[in-house]
């Protein structure tokens, strides 16, 4: 991130009024006026890593932009970078070449494995990078109390990390009910954010009513866990900002789509939330959303706008997100605004430079206890045999996030597609195992497990045999994390997630091939191809997120919040 200071000041007003040359001037540019909401036609100059005047201006370099747009680049207002399971410097090449210049993180995946350490390495591994990473301190780490996790992040650490400049709010407040309860701790780590002058991120899927005042009235900024319409309405009509999400496994887009074409625009931005490194390649990032977003009927001026200066206001992100006098020049030229076709994408005035970044690349080098993470003893297949006669079936959704509740069984029936599931506990060696089935999954023979799992991430497993499962959780844990497929005892494909049993250091297309050949054997054993198999399975343990979910104590009924 560029600084500015008072010689940086003095040449951009000279520029802006004419006095000295720009370094850069884009002739004839057709770019968005976020402020309007409309595209206009000028020169625009640029110096030292800012935009300082928008109308006829000569420079020392200059680009005929006849044919070309210019809009803001992009901001991803919520992921969690630890999705992508590559580092952050695999995920910034990856993402900036597609119109990203900034995201907004939230590293509650490796806090959950490894607390402070685990926050402190993501700071660190995102220093120098051609996206700048702003974070929101975890809020929920445990996310509920119905889990075991590696660590805890309370409001002391909230208040240590909330001080760094790069840190731009407090993350989603998955806990609801206990913000609703008024919880002093809750209370204590909300008013530091406020008091710091950061936003505050929710996550209350399905909340309504009076318990939705409690929520907001608490200090609860925004929400990106809408699934409907009427939802993200009466949260808007309380004065929440709407992060439409559109990730690997979330895809709440097109249901959200009206909101885009009325009043509420002003107040949505975009986010992906979760991202895999195929989709990155293969879809796009941000840009992605917004095609999808124009193809759809929004107009490409509210589109652009949503993917950067919404994003970049909600966060307080001061002289980002507009194509401006005064405002940092991440910006990118567009061949066709309506299809994103993208010619170039500039970071403070420059061409984006994979090559130079993370010039400070040994601040980033992972420790010894993030590279060794994974704290479990194998198991048998006696290990995760039935406590009860019988346990829930969690049904998985295509699409979405949610489960539903289809009832219980005894025993795993593949003609019926009910398959045994459990999660390990992988990071105090406490022996726990919770254990049920699953329905919609589809698998018909052998096993697939992943050290992926929402959002304490053990190790969750699902498959057709015990002795299947027993196999893959060991895979797992023999490799100090990653995913894997099983058949007959053995891996048919695998990844090691070296870095806190998350991410791995390898380049972005080569983890896309590893995972891609892990989806296609999964397929191969009969997993529904209407989902992700490892994406759908990581977040089947997430007790935030209804109906039903899996942890290492058992089964979780997230609307009573308590356990079954």
């Amino acid at each position: 991130m560029i600084k500015m200071n008072e010689k940086i000041k003095k040449r951009i007003i000279e520029t802006a009024a004419g006095r000295r040359r720009a370094q850069l001037v884009l002739k004839n540019a057709k770019y968005l006026n976020v402020f309007l909401n409309c595209f206009n036609t000028a020169d625009i100059a640029v110096t030292d890593g800012y935009f300082a005047g928008i109308g006829e201006y000569e420079g020392e370099q200059e680009i005929d932009c006849g044919g070309l747009a210019v809009v803001p680049g992009f901001i991803d207002g919520h992921i969690h970078l630890e999705s992508s399971v590559v580092s952050p410097l695999s995920f910034a090449a990856a993402v900036s070449p597609h119109g990203t210049t900034a995201v907004v993180t939230d590293p509650h995946e490796i806090t959950n494995v490894l607390g402070r350490a685990g926050m402190d390495y993501m700071l660190s591994a995102t220093e120098n990078l051609p996206v700048d990473v702003f974070f929101c301190v975890p809020s929920c780490v445990p996310a509920s109390p119905f889990d075991e996790n590696g660590a805890h992040i309370t409001s002391r650490e909230v208040a240590e990390y909330i001080k760094n400049e790069r840190v731009v709010g407090l993350a989603e407040m998955m806990n609801f009910p206990a913000t609703i309860a008024a919880d002093g701790e809750i209370i204590k780590m909300i008013a530091t954010a406020e008091n710091a002058g950061r936003a505050v991120d929710g996550h209350a899927p399905g909340l309504s009513g009076k318990a939705l005042n409690a929520y907001i009235s608490a200090g609860i900024g925004s929400d990106h866990e809408c699934t409907t319409l009427d939802e993200a309405l009466e949260k808007l009509s309380l004065g929440q900002y709407i992060m439409i999400r559109q990730g690997t496994a979330g895809r709440n887009l097109k249901a959200l789509l009206p909101l885009l074409k009325g009043e509420a625009a002003s107040r949505c931005l975009f986010a992906t939330d979760d991202k895999h490194p195929n989709e990155l390649l293969e879809n796009g990032h941000m840009d992605y959303i917004i095609r999808e977003a124009i193809s759809a009927g929004v107009r490409a001026e509210t589109a652009y706008k949503a993917a950067s200066f919404n994003a970049a206001e909600y966060f307080a992100l001061k002289g980002r997100g507009a194509v401006a006098p005064g405002y940092i020049a991440d910006f990118v030229l567009l061949e066709d605004i309506d299809k994103v076709k993208i010619r170039g994408v500039y970071k403070n005035g420059a061409p984006i430079d994979l090559n130079s970044c993370n010039k400070d690349a040994g601040a980033a080098t992972p420790g010894p206890e993030i590279l060794n993470s994974v704290n479990a003893e194998k198991i048998t297949a006696e290990s995760i045999r039935l406590r009860r006669q019988s346990e829930k079936v969690i049904g998985v959704v295509g699409g979405e996030i949610v489960t539903t509740d289809e009832g219980e069984s005894d025993k795993i029936d593949v003609d019926r597609d009910i398959l045994k599931l459990c999660v390990v506990e992988r990071h105090k060696r406490t022996g726990h195992i919770g254990v049920c089935f699953v329905k919609g999954y589809g698998l018909k023979s052998g096993a697939v497990a992943t050290s992926v799992a929402h959002d304490s991430h053990n190790i969750i497993a699902v498959g057709a045999s015990d002795e299947e499962i027993a196999a893959a959780v060991n895979e797992i844990i023999e490799m100090q994390g990653g995913m894997v497929v099983v058949k007959d005892g053995k891996a048919l494909e695998s990844l090691k997630l070296n870095i806190a049993g998350l991410m791995t250091d390898e380049p972005v297309q080569a983890v896309a091939d590893k995972i891609t050949k892990l989806k296609a054997a999964a397929y191969s054993l009969g997993v529904n191809k209407n989902i992700d198999p490892f994406m759908t399975l990581s977040f089947i343990s997430l007790p935030v997120i209804p109906k039903l979910k899996l942890t290492t104590l058992g089964v979780v009924d997230v609307e009573k919040f308590e356990l079954v």
